[in-house]
């Protein structure tokens, strides 16, 4: 019998004892996947931002309009989440550079993520509701 095919048998072996994938669904692996999302959200918000402010240099009309096309409800809504993204990915930036430089990070990253969650929730729900309060009363004839 050849190496490789000793090699795949171990691997068969070990993979039956798996679950079929690498990833389980543990809580670092899930905040290290929205930590990416929300750093790539934030980035294409940044570079959109630099390009419609740019373009008051080019066409102050164009600029005009792009901004009231920012007056929306559903602009508004994208707001609420871009807050949201550029929240979680500070307070998680934060928690990976205890984690990586404090010696006991390692041993309470799983507390400082619910911890970090805990904050993002009680930040975003009186935050939701004080952005969206203009939306809302536009929408449903409020003032």
């Amino acid at each position: 019998m050849s190496d490789s095919a000793s090699a795949t048998e171990q691997v068969a072996v070990r993979g039956s004892r798996r679950t079929g994938t690498l990833y389980r669904g543990d809580p670092g692996m899930w905040s290290w996947v929205a930590h990416r999302i929300t750093g790539v959200l934030t980035f294409f918000f940044l570079f959109a931002h630099v390009l419609d402010t740019a373009l008051v240099r080019v066409s102050p009309s164009a600029y005009d309009e792009i901004i009231e096309t920012y007056k929306s409800p559903i602009v508004n809504v994208i707001e609420v989440g871009l807050v949201g993204a550029v929240l979680y990915h500070a307070l998680n930036g934060i928690r990976v550079m205890l984690v990586d430089f404090w010696a006991k990070g390692p041993r309470f990253q799983k507390q400082m993520l619910w911890t970090i969650l805990g904050v993002w929730v009680l930040v975003m729900i009186p935050g939701t509701y004080f952005m969206l309060q203009r939306t809302v009363s536009e929408l449903f004839g409020g003032h």
